[in-house]
């Protein structure tokens, strides 16, 4: 069959004509050479595209179709029998994808002068390969939760967060306690055994939402996704938790320097989240929350007063909404010791060979000009000193 024919043939993956690498190697394949000018300006315009991505044509096309959303990976997903037809379609799809990822400038309509960039091809099964993926989709997700593991909501959609905060668990010293507890609820979540809604909790650069981040960092090979909410979308998250329900991956949807003020109405749209409504019920979704403030409700001294004749309930029910997670964290900010012990490491592990106690003495002092001890305190000093130190 014509190679211009093969990808208007496509309907499961139709949807890869969309992208732009598709659409101009449909017009390089559809361009028959008698306009040498045309020609070579569909092929100088396909080559671009794909080399903005990868100079290898046969891989482009397997990362494509793996990570593509269609009906039967929507179905399979979803335990519902996939038709014979649809099967046959897969299959069919496949060798054509295949037969493209072979394609050479030498197989084109038109001769291709060899003054013009080549491109790679490689040999690949795409059949077999996408059974594999199928058997193996609750780690390597479909859609964009293939291609990224880090995520915001905006207008509604769930958007790749296109630099994500590189963070590894190596690179936070101290608290190991506090991380080992937020790990072992992490990797219930993903051997799908129960977990619960955690709230880390302490001062400002202890490192609680780099913890959050690294151990998503560590996982995301296993199938761990994250999903940061902003305060003003939690109205979002029963429909997040719907869409997200069938999905075969695992999700943090995160809420980072989580506090309200007395009376905010997103308090209790949160509460009734945690407190576990029907769409909240999914073995694959947990909340986890960041905060400066231990009870998440900033009460004032008016506030304690007030006209309330239940004041006392009031109270109960504005301090109330830390106990919905099912494990609360303290991170506290480190004695002398502790944050010195940081200053040390990160000191070493930026190779820095300053005399101990012109380190710390100079740590110290930052940390007075800070906002005391913390290991943010200690990642900033070290940061400094190293861009200001000649090796």
């Amino acid at each position: 069959m014509q190679h211009s024919l093969l990808l208007h043939r496509l309907v499961l993956f139709r949807g890869l004509l969309d992208l732009p690498v598709y659409q101009k190697l449909s017009l390089l394949l559809a361009d028959d050479g008698t306009d040498t000018v045309r020609f070579i300006d569909h092929y100088t315009d396909f080559v671009a595209e794909l080399y903005s991505h990868t100079d290898n044509i046969s891989e482009y096309i397997k990362k494509t179709v793996y990570e593509s959303d269609n009906l039967y990976l929507r179905q399979i997903v979803e335990n519902k029998p996939a038709s014979p037809h649809i099967t046959s379609a897969l299959n069919e799809e496949l060798k054509i994808l295949e037969e493209l990822s072979r394609i050479t400038p030498q197989d084109l309509p038109s001769p291709c002068p060899e003054s013009l960039p080549q491109w790679n091809t490689t040999t690949i099964d795409l059949v077999s390969g996408y059974a594999d993926r199928m058997a193996n989709i609750h780690r390597t997700g479909y859609g964009i939760f293939a291609a990224h593991h880090m995520f915001l909501v905006k207008d509604n959609q769930i958007l790749p967060l296109r630099y994500p905060d590189p963070q590894t668990l190596d690179d936070l010293y101290g608290y190991e306690a506090e991380k080992n507890k937020v790990i072992a609820n992490t990797l219930a979540l993903l051997n799908g055994k129960p977990a619960v809604n955690v709230l880390l909790y302490g001062d400002a650069g202890t490192g609680k939402s780099s913890t959050v981040k690294a151990i998503v960092n560590e996982y995301a090979s296993l199938g761990l996704r994250l999903i940061e909410i902003k305060k003003s979308q939690f109205e979002t998250i029963p429909t997040l938790i719907e869409e997200l329900a069938s999905n075969p991956l695992k999700f943090i949807l995160f809420i980072d320097d989580l506090s309200f003020a007395e009376g905010d109405g997103d308090f209790a749209a949160l509460k009734a989240i945690l407190e576990g409504s029907a769409a909240a019920r999914t073995k694959n979704i947990v909340i986890y929350a960041t905060s400066n403030r231990r009870h998440l409700v900033r009460v004032t001294f008016r506030g304690r007063e007030g006209d309330d004749i239940h004041l006392n309930e009031t109270l109960e029910e504005t301090i109330s909404l830390s106990a919905r997670f099912g494990l609360v964290i303290t991170f506290q900010k480190p004695d002398r010791d502790a944050y010195l012990e940081i200053v040390s490491s990160l000191a070493e592990e930026h190779g820095l060979t300053i005399p101990q106690e012109t380190l710390f003495k100079g740590a110290e002092m930052h940390a007075l000009r800070s906002s005391g001890r913390t290991p943010r305190a200690a990642k900033h000093y070290i940061e400094l000193l190293a861009a200001n130190t000649t090796k």
